[in-house]
């Protein structure tokens, strides 16, 4: 037996691409930071910025949502290791094939709704109800990325544990 090849080159491009942005938006930090700085800057010298709050929302949901594929790659998720951590690879690979069908269900549901709540944003120019009143498109536009760059990687992820199960170990891919 071995793996497929359209299976190895998936896992590859797949987790480059994540592994790139994750990588570009760990520095994301450091955008909300600046933000709040600003925003603390502006209320105690200046007038008050309208657009601080919110655009330091969209800079966090755009550090969560893009950064989440990276941090599955990784291994970074929440486990409850009172039993995993003592399991073989194979059993582990069993298991996580398991929830990362639930997760890719899960995601599909974000994703079709996300697509949804995009294509009525973009339609009737939907806003945001704040002083401010900026455009909601571009970032349910980053969420759509966000959960489907996630699906892909669970899919990746997938692939890699059905290759434990069968005796193959790609997460060095």
């Amino acid at each position: 037996m071995h793996v497929p090849h359209l299976a190895l080159i998936y896992i590859r491009v797949v987790d480059a691409v994540n592994y790139r942005i994750g990588r570009v938006m760990m520095y994301g930090i450091f955008v909300m930071m600046g933000i709040l700085l600003w925003s603390s800057i502006s209320k105690t010298f200046f007038d008050p910025s309208l657009w601080t709050l919110e655009m330091a929302q969209f800079a966090m949901v755009t550090y969560y949502i893009l950064g989440g594929p990276y941090s599955v790659q990784l291994g970074s998720n929440v486990r409850m290791d009172l039993f995993y951590g003592e399991w073989s690879p194979r059993r582990k690979a069993w298991f996580d094939a398991f929830t990362v069908l639930l997760l890719m269900l899960y995601l599909g549901v974000l994703l079709y709704g996300a697509i949804d709540s995009t294509a009525y944003s973009l339609q009737y120019g939907e806003r945001s109800p704040t002083a401010w009143r900026p455009y909601m498109w571009p970032i349910k536009i980053i969420m759509c990325v966000g959960f489907l760059l996630m699906l892909l990687q669970a899919i990746s992820e997938l692939l890699k544990d059905i290759a434990t199960i069968r005796g193959y170990d790609l997460r060095a891919v």
